[in-house]
């Protein structure tokens, strides 16, 4: 994603405020990988790894590479790594497409991986390199997670929504998104071909799954929501100034900083508090508490 390896891009905000993963996802992940008998637990890669949010989430497997296209998320992914008080020489992080994984030999990773990453990716390009690496019985799983949504104020879905998906270029960041790849998001994975449609034979299952509770009940037999964190309403603006689209639209719309009640991304927030104060019958405080959640969608397969 270029917005992302851009030198004015904050990468220390990103890695910071961006949400985590809850470990029952990875646990879900595990128990998928290992349905087959003989599953091997030698080697694990995290395409699109960013700063390694989910890299080091994958602790079963012995070892561990990061891939990113970005120097400066792989820096900071480094840098991190470098502060762990124990290292074991687990992980490792490379910067390089995950369409093009030469340093890899033919059937020799157990686990791949994709948090939040996927929806870029050429999968004409992606499959038959994943066929390549991936041994016998080997697994992947990618997943995304949508706009976010209030647990206890559903009514602001729609205020969310516009500021994300309006058309307006003036009031709403919608139109900054790099496409194709936001639209594949927000539709929650459902445009990824099966693998068997490019590599014919290659892959021995392919599975979606949507942990999207009731936020969009037109998905199929949708499960409860796992990712959620409590965080400030100063948290929460903080994630909001992690978007890539929010980048682009400073970019080209330097002025916007200067209106009176703060630029998009402020008057966004302060309209989202408003909102929420109003159900609450208070004014809603930057210190105050707010539960998020994030929908998220899932595809798992198998190597034949």
């Amino acid at each position: 994603m270029a917005t992302f390896g851009k030198s004015t891009f904050d990468t220390s905000i990103y890695a910071a405020f961006r949400p985590t993963y809850p470990r029952s996802l990875f646990d879900f992940v595990f128990r998928y990988h290992e349905r087959n008998k003989g599953a091997r637990w030698d080697r694990a890669v995290d395409l699109g790894c960013g700063t390694g949010q989910a890299t080091v989430e994958l602790t079963p497997f012995k070892r561990v590479t990061g891939v990113d296209p970005s120097s400066k998320m792989i820096e900071v992914a480094q840098d991190t790594l470098k502060k762990t008080p124990v290292s074991t020489g687990q992980y490792e992080y490379i910067q390089g497409s995950a369409e093009s994984l030469p340093f890899l030999e033919d059937s020799s990773v157990d686990l791949i991986i994709a948090a939040q990453a996927c929806h870029w990716f050429d999968w004409n390009k992606i499959w038959p390199e994943l066929a390549r690496v991936l041994r016998k019985n080997g697994s992947a799983a990618f997943w995304i997670y949508s706009e976010f949504r209030f647990t206890r104020y559903p009514s602001l879905a729609q205020k969310v929504k516009a500021y994300s998906q309006g058309v307006d270029p003036l009031h709403s960041v919608g139109p900054y998104w790099q496409q194709p790849g936001r639209s594949i998001l927000e539709n929650h994975l459902v445009k990824v071909p099966d693998g068997n449609e490019v590599v014919p034979g290659a892959f021995s299952d392919f599975e979606r799954v949507f942990f999207t509770g009731d936020h969009y009940p037109s998905l199929p037999s949708p499960r409860s929501v796992i990712m959620r964190k409590k965080m400030t309403w100063n948290d929460l603006l903080s994630y909001l100034n992690t978007w890539s689209s929010l980048h682009t639209f400073r970019q080209r719309n330097p002025m916007d900083a200067e209106h009176p009640r703060g630029d998009i991304a402020v008057r966004f927030w302060k309209d989202l508090m408003e909102g929420a104060g109003r159900e609450d019958g208070r004014a809603v405080e930057g210190h105050d508490e707010v539960d998020i959640e994030w929908p998220l969608a899932l595809i798992m397969v198998k190597r034949a």
